[in-house]
């Protein structure tokens, strides 16, 4: 497992080769996060055309300021993933702001627990697309399939406490959705994400 002190080679190399200008190191950045980047956004936004928006907003972003990442401070998924909740939040603001403005209807808490209801689904999402699929597959089948830790130890074909100690995990890691009040902000230049 990666620590902050080494990170990830492949996102090592990746920001290397962004900063280098290397069109084919950001076709396979799009390759491999756009799904995450555009699902995340979607989740935020509520809105396709929006989220195809905001996902090339991520891209050009990253194709435009590579340095902006800093591989020590954690994974290039996890600062790709924070930049997008970023801008859709920002994105979904303006959106909401102008529509209050527009309307009169409705008040800016209102706007801000709105802003804050997406900005912990996304947060959600990206934390159980991320956990270890262990956790995941545990979760899942508690979840989805309402089984408790025994049936989900024989579905997985572990022990029992073994199901225990995943369906802890995996809860403990998701209860940190609502840790923040917003997503983190990618840092400028040189920064820590």
């Amino acid at each position: 497992m990666a620590t902050k002190d080494a990170p990830p080679r492949w996102d090592r190399k990746m920001q290397q080769r962004l900063a280098r200008g290397e069109a084919a190191a950001l076709g396979e950045l799009y390759d491999r996060f756009a799904s995450l980047v555009h699902a995340l956004a979607h989740r935020v936004l509520g809105d396709e055309r929006a989220a195809d928006g905001i996902t090339r907003e991520v891209f050009a972003h990253v194709w435009e300021h590579p340095d902006d990442y800093d591989p020590k401070q954690g994974p290039l998924r996890s600062w790709v993933a924070a930049l997008t909740a970023r801008l859709a939040v920002q994105r979904l603001r303006a959106t909401e702001t102008a529509a209050l403005a527009q309307d009169g209807q409705g008040s800016t808490e209102e706007l801000e627990r709105k802003v804050r209801r997406a900005s912990v689904a996304a947060r959600a999402d990206y934390i159980v697309t991320s956990m270890p699929a262990p956790l995941r597959a545990a979760l899942e089948l508690a979840y989805f399939q309402r089984r408790d830790y025994r049936q989900t130890a024989v579905d997985l074909g572990v022990t029992e406490d073994e199901a225990r100690r995943r369906l802890r995990l995996g809860l403990q890691l998701l209860s940190t959705a609502h840790d923040t009040g917003a997503p983190p902000e990618p840092a400028g230049p040189g920064g820590a994400v």
